[in-house]
């Protein structure tokens, strides 16, 4: 294992540590990009399926892992996200224009509810939030002459520059579209926190009174991480509606908020690898229990038998795990073995012990 220590201010502020760790960058870009050549359509599927939900977590991330605001209602943005998209491409709107206008529109809408959001903290916010997404069904349900109802909405293929991009009929140019959308969010990320603006992000998270004492608007941070958030989640919920074709006001239920909270904490909140780490989770974790089903009824010479609620049941033992014994996070363990092996043999267990006390600014929040 390579270590490189820090030497100078200017590593701080770069997008990767030296050209080495940037070799690996591109060559783990390489072999995804690759994927349609080593992977069926069915795991090519479940590959994009990931990188979608990659996307959600990347949103998220950047308003509860980088700005400390718990959300529970982003399933909202999402679909709203996802109807924007279909309801300009009925309107004639060319996919390249009405794709990202779809998270521009998320992203105003994030900005307004960011407005009687600035004063909560929390689980104020948290409760807040969650029913902004039990009142989005409704409000889908009501809006049926523009969103189709209960009876939903159909989506098939789009056209760019020519080319048919449809998940079903060319799934590798559809896996090849989700790709360059998660590079181009993750680039435009990783810059974010380079700026000034993603450093007050992470001053708000920590303490907004000395984020505050040090010149940070707090409103204006809070809005613009919301208005982020909130566009980047409107992008993965059009893919989302592009990857499912068919969709109505249940198919962006709750559940999928708190799906979305679990995975960003199992994968390691503040961290960019920690959303695509969740992602990996939540994305493979139904296929392996359905392969681990099919596998325990051949070993044993039984039929599979259906059980609801496992996966639910099984992704809520994996979060109660890692809350008790790594609250860092899948990301948070790599941290740890890196680290292991740079201060071999000077590494201690209390440099990374878990804060037990709040700051006395902080405690009434």
């Amino acid at each position: 294992m390579r270590i490189v220590f820090k030497t100078n201010y200017m590593q701080d502020i770069r997008p990767w540590k030296d050209t080495y760790q940037l070799c690996l960058y591109m060559i783990l870009l390489a072999a995804v990009a690759a994927a349609p050549w080593w992977l069926d359509d069915f795991y090519l599927g479940e590959l994009t399926n990931v990188l979608i939900w990659a996307i959600a977590g990347l949103g998220l991330m950047i308003l509860t892992g980088h700005t400390g605001q718990v959300s529970l209602g982003h399933a909202a943005f999402l679909a709203f996200g996802c109807y924007a998209n279909v309801i300009l491409l009925e309107a004639g709107v060319p996919f390249l224009i009405a794709f990202p206008l779809a998270g521009i529109l998320t992203g105003l809408v994030g900005v307004t509810v960011a407005i009687p959001a600035l004063r909560l903290h929390g689980i104020y916010l948290a409760i807040f939030t969650m029913a902004l997404s039990i009142l989005m069904d409704d409000v889908i349900v009501l809006a049926e002459p523009i969103t189709g109802g209960v009876a939903g909405k159909y989506l098939g293929g789009v056209e760019i520059f020519g080319f048919l991009v449809d998940r079903w009929g060319t799934p590798v140019q559809f896996f090849w579209l989700v790709l360059s959308v998660a590079v181009l969010v993750t680039l435009g990320y990783i810059n974010l926190l380079r700026a000034p603006l993603g450093r007050s992000f992470i001053a708000v998270r920590d303490s907004e009174v000395s984020a505050q004492a040090m010149g940070v608007d707090i409103a204006r941070t809070k809005m613009i991480s919301f208005a982020l958030s909130c566009a980047v989640s409107g992008w993965a919920g059009a893919l989302m509606g592009m990857f499912s074709g068919a969709f109505n006001n249940e198919t962006f239920s709750v559940l999928i908020s708190i799906q979305l909270l679990m995975m960003i904490v199992i994968g390691g909140l503040g961290s960019i690898h920690g959303a695509f780490l969740g992602a990996i989770v939540i994305g493979f974790l139904p296929q392996f229990l359905s392969i681990s089903k099919e596998y325990v009824g051949a070993l044993f010479g039984g039929n599979t038998v259906a059980i609801p609620g496992l996966e639910f049941g099984i992704f809520g033992m994996i979060l109660i795990a890692f809350i008790l014994f790594e609250p860092m996070g899948l990301y948070g363990r790599w941290l740890k073995i890196r680290t292991w092996f740079e201060l071999f043999p000077f590494y201690r267990k209390d440099m990374f012990k878990r804060q037990k006390s709040y700051l006395k600014t902080e405690r009434l929040r």
